[in-house]
């Protein structure tokens, strides 16, 4: 019966606040500075860095490029031949290996292999003296790219300027924003170029200037091919004293793995055909395995503007951890102090109705009269 009413009284007692003065310097200097790091962290950190009276929105963005360059081919055993944009702007596509076989019901009549070269027609034949492969229909020779070149092909590529057009929304807030930027016009285009120092927003990149910030060489990296990142950030603070200030920032980075370990299928490269007929009608193609330099534009961004309900909800959240001041100084008080066993006993005290008791000061005056 007694640890059940010790259970009630520990369960259903009320506790109430009590005051307790202590005139102590160190204490006081200890309750004043934890009050002055939470305002510092609800003032500085949540209000002026994190911004987190602002409400948010992502960036929606559609990204158009258009390249220019002439080049000569680099190389000493075939004739210099001119290139312009429609030859070295071309679409990717992938390499198909050899199917092997020992006789023809190896061989399936009308079978396409992803992996293969062709069209299947049934029939094993020697492909050396050792090896037999499904003959297939396809275009003759097949691929042969056993002598990769040493340097690049088109070298003077790392001259070439590409003009990039981003466009970009922000939804919630109506905002809508490009690359080209108000003041920039069509004489201006046909002059300026990226500058990180003297021209940050001119939208036409040099290619071996993109390469060279991401900390490569242009000629090494496109011998073997390789993937950059044009990198658009369009983070904005979208209040009224710095909406003029949303600008993009450009920045470049190489994204394919260099790692020596794991090399497998190392850079970049594609294929594509020229095609045309022999005076006899015959159609033949040129087939080009192009190592080359892919550019991937990444475009992110978060915007930012005044809001009522996340100013009110954030501002709450931090204020609250004035809370735990007391419960600082409390610990700092009960545990750190000289006096620590009289504020204990003076700290929590117990009040039972049925035998309240009062401190009566009395004071009795004697006379002679």
């Amino acid at each position: 019966m007694s640890y059940c009413k010790s259970c009630l009284h520990y369960l259903l007692d009320y506790e109430t606040p009590k005051t307790l003065v202590i005139p102590n310097f160190g204490l006081g200097c200890v309750f004043r500075f934890t009050q002055l790091l939470v305002l510092l962290y609800v003032v500085g950190y949540v209000c002026v860095v994190q911004k987190a009276y602002q409400e948010t929105d992502s960036v929606l963005s559609s990204v158009t490029t258009k390249v220019k360059g002439f080049a000569y081919t680099n190389t000493s055993d075939m004739d210099p031949r001119f290139w312009d944009v429609a030859d070295y702007v071309i679409p990717p596509k992938l390499p198909n290996p050899s199917t092997v076989c020992q006789d023809d019901c190896d061989c399936v009549e009308g079978y396409s292999n992803p992996r293969g070269n062709g069209i299947q027609t049934g029939l094993c034949e020697n492909y050396s003296t050792t090896v037999q492969t499904c003959e297939v229909i396809s275009w003759c020779p097949l691929e042969i790219d056993s002598k990769l070149p040493d340097q690049a092909l088109l070298a003077a590529a790392e001259n070439f300027t590409v003009l990039i057009k981003n466009s970009i929304t922000y939804p919630k807030f109506k905002v809508n924003r490009r690359n080209i930027l108000p003041h920039i016009n069509s004489s201006y285009l046909k002059t300026c170029e990226f500058n990180r120092t003297t021209d940050p927003h001119c939208p036409i990149f040099r290619l071996k200037h993109m390469v060279s910030e991401a900390g490569e060489e242009f000629q090494e990296m496109a011998a073997k091919g390789g993937i950059l990142g044009i990198i658009i950030d369009w983070s904005c603070d979208l209040d009224w004293w710095a909406r003029k200030k949303c600008y993009p920032e450009y920045s470049f980075r190489r994204l394919d793995s260099r790692d020596s370990i794991n090399n497998v299928a190392p850079g970049y490269n594609f294929r594509f055909a020229k095609y045309f007929k022999t005076p006899g009608g015959e159609e033949t193609r040129t087939l080009i395995k192009a190592y080359g330099i892919r550019f991937d534009i990444i475009v992110f961004g978060t915007a930012g503007k005044f809001g009522i309900v996340p100013t009110i909800v954030n501002l709450g959240a931090a204020l609250s951890f004035l809370s735990l001041v007391p419960m600082v100084s409390d610990w700092f008080m009960l545990t750190c102090m000289r006096k620590k066993e009289l504020y204990s006993r003076h700290k929590v005290s117990y009040l039972n109705e049925d035998t309240e008791t009062e401190a009566v000061s009395m004071s009795t005056s004697y006379g002679t009269q």
